[in-house]
């Protein structure tokens, strides 16, 4: 998320999803109910924006604008090693990529 802003604690990103599942779309008085939920003092305002911002990152992801991390294999030791062998990092990606949920 390019601009800076008041930093959630993890607890609050919690809640903040959790209240989302719960107040969709059609509640009425959505942002409110969130803002209370969440609590720590968010305003309805501020809650409405993180969501924005959120959408902006999932849409510059979507869109590639964001690179994809280098993630490397785990480290393997023993016969789990060896076992794995036959796996290369491009196949550790793709595997990993079959399973993702956006």
């Amino acid at each position: 998320m390019a601009q800076a802003r008041v930093q959630w604690t993890p607890k609050q990103n919690k809640l903040f999803e959790q209240a989302l599942a719960v107040y969709d779309k059609e509640t009425p008085d959505r942002w409110h109910n969130i803002a209370r939920a969440v609590g720590g003092g968010k305003s309805a305002e501020e809650v409405k924006r993180y969501y924005e911002l959120l959408v902006e990152d999932i849409e510059h992801i979507e869109s590639g604008k964001v690179p994809f991390p280098a993630y490397r294999c785990p480290t393997i030791t023993g016969a789990a090693r060896v076992a794995a062998t036959h796996f290369s990092v491009v196949g550790y990606d793709a595997e990993r990529l079959k399973h993702l949920k956006i």
